[in-house]
């Protein structure tokens, strides 16, 4: 019989946001897959746990992930456990998820810390609708390609930086989404030095050409403005009427019908099909 793949998350900074089932899992799991052993070791230190741990990331997904799945096909449970944050979210974990799910092995997710919901909430930034789009591409080239395909993106858009890549992503942020357009620097969150900067791109662009960020950052931009959509002018209404006539309907008819369909003045339209 199958064991169970359990997702495992780990405080994002603040070792006092381990919950009790977060613990109990790693505790009853037979087997720890860990992205570096030697963090997860220290967390495991703190609740006293000792457990035989898989090194898996993303450099060696699969042939560790081949592995564990023997593993727990053999009837093992796993505790899949990133270095920071909820596994398989931006994270090489989702392609050993969807061979569980392939093969129909359970997987059983417990709710814990994540840096993307954490910075949503504290942003300030419209949270109905997001896109996570993680980390920007290291290429400038394609980043920027990225960047204009999301030009006219309406949903706030949540982004994670290295602090070495953070000048050049808040330029490019800028120049495709306008100095102007308003986003929140999430730094640290959960640590001791954690901090919310609530600002524009322009302006957060220019202090970090200045000032060396530190500390990893989660950056919640706010969506485009919904594009606004233009009232129909009479010009398209005769268009509409020259369509219509073209297709066996008299002028008073097609005027009728064109009027309707585009919300404009019958009389209006009338006169101006007469007086073409």
């Amino acid at each position: 019989m199958n064991g169970i793949l359990y997702l495992v998350p780990t405080p994002i900074g603040n070792l006092g946001d381990i919950s009790r089932r977060m613990a109990e899992t790693l505790e009853q799991a037979d087997f720890i897959a860990a992205e570096d052993t030697r963090v997860t070791a220290k967390l495991l230190n703190h609740l006293g746990i000792k457990k035989p741990m898989a090194i898996y990331h993303r450099h060696n997904a699969g042939s560790s992930g081949r592995a564990i799945v023997n593993r727990i096909q053999d009837g093992e449970s796993c505790a899949l456990v990133t270095d920071a944050g909820t596994p398989a979210v931006s994270d090489p974990g989702e392609e050993l998820v969807a061979q569980c799910a392939a093969l129909g092995i359970p997987v059983c997710a417990i709710p814990g810390p994540c840096a993307l919901v954490t910075a949503l909430a504290v942003s300030g930034q419209p949270t109905g609708r997001f896109t996570f789009e993680g980390f920007l591409a290291v290429n400038r080239k394609n980043r920027r390609a990225r960047l204009d395909a999301l030009r006219g993106e309406e949903r706030t858009m949540i982004f994670y930086e290295a602090p070495h890549k953070l000048a050049g992503t808040l330029q490019d942020l800028a120049e495709v989404f306008g100095p102007d357009r308003p986003v929140s620097l999430c730094r640290e969150l959960t640590k001791l030095h954690e901090e919310v900067s609530r600002t524009t791109l322009g302006e957060a662009a220019a202090w970090y050409q200045k000032n060396t960020p530190k500390g990893e950052f989660v950056l919640v931009v706010r969506g485009a403005e919904p594009a606004q959509e233009q009232e129909p002018a009479l010009e398209d209404g005769l268009v509409l009427v020259d369509k219509l006539r073209g297709e066996g309907l008299s002028l008073r008819d097609a005027v009728r019908q064109a009027a309707r369909e585009l919300g404009l003045s019958r009389n209006q339209l009338y006169d101006a099909a007469v007086g073409k």
